[in-house]
């Protein structure tokens, strides 16, 4: 884990700080290489890729494996980000969606930070954006007063923004990504303008459907994400996961990289999910392109 002198230890540092090391690795592979970046991306996709699914630069540089499932689920995902298109992972809970999120959006953005936690109580200004009522009161509506939501910052900075918990999120606050997703813009009425979003822009969504409380997203939303089904890890990828956290944790390289037949163990037992399944461990990873 990458400190920074003088800056006070956190429990949890965000990715783009507890990895900044690879990070930046992987950017200087990518100025070598010449390989080409998206606009307003940090990395290529398949520095992307591999900074999720670990392996080792041609200097020697290790990449720990933030995410041990198929290869292909990962390379859909960062494949739908870079065409533009919103990205929604869907999975029962415990199956790394929050986690894989966080990790596309440092390697992508270069900040994990711009986050809506989804919840029952979620109103529209926390997609849109809100106003500071004691200016709005003194000077009325101005850009001064004006709140700016993740979403909206992200789309004036060509950043990715997360949002949790989707299903979550009352089916009529929802419906307030619709046009953002299909236009690329945010009006504001209030001041007669409107904010269009620069080059990089994107969506990374969560959502589960086995806990109470969810709300079905609407056809119209559904068609603009790509969807990523995240199956449930096996007993041993959990393990390793544990055991990887812990090591950073305590300041150190985890130790517990998987091996090429712990890992081919782990694709098979995947390969067997489906959406479906009632029970973790019997499931397919699946995607929809188009919901």
């Amino acid at each position: 884990m990458t400190t920074t002198p003088g800056t006070p230890e956190v429990l949890r540092p965000h990715a783009e700080q507890a990895y900044a090391d690879e990070l930046t690795a992987l950017r200087d592979h990518d100025a070598g290489s010449g390989r080409a970046r998206p606009p307003s991306w940090q990395l290529s996709p398949a520095a992307v890729t591999t900074y999720l699914l670990g392996g080792e630069l041609p200097d020697g540089t290790v990449i720990t494996p933030k995410y041990v499932g198929a290869r292909r689920l990962v390379e859909i995902a960062v494949a739908s980000l870079a065409t533009d298109r919103a990205l929604l992972l869907l999975g029962v809970p415990g199956t790394a969606k929050t986690w894989v999120g966080e990790h596309l959006a440092a390697a992508i953005s270069g900040t994990s930070t711009l986050v809506v936690q989804g919840t029952a109580g979620t109103a529209e200004e926390a997609l849109r954006y809100g106003w500071n009522y004691a200016r709005l009161l003194a000077e009325g509506p101005s850009e001064a007063a004006l709140v700016p939501s993740p979403v909206m910052r992200a789309m004036r900075t060509g950043a990715l923004v997360r949002i949790e918990e989707l299903t979550r999120i009352p089916a009529d606050v929802q419906d307030a990504l619709i046009s953002i997703l299909s236009e690329k813009t945010l009006p504001v009425p209030e001041l007669d303008t409107e904010v269009q979003a620069r080059p990089g822009f994107n969506v990374v969504a969560t959502a589960n459907n086995r806990d109470k409380g969810v709300n079905d997203l609407s056809s119209a939303l559904k068609r603009r994400f790509n969807t990523v089904v995240l199956p449930c890890p096996t007993a041993w990828s959990r393990r390793w996961r544990s055991c990887a956290a812990g090591s950073r944790r305590w300041g150190g390289r985890s130790t517990c990289r998987p091996t090429p037949a712990a890992r081919t163990a782990h694709r098979a037992r995947s390969s067997a999910w489906s959406p479906s399944s009632a029970s973790c461990g019997r499931a397919r990873p699946s995607t929809a392109a188009r919901a």
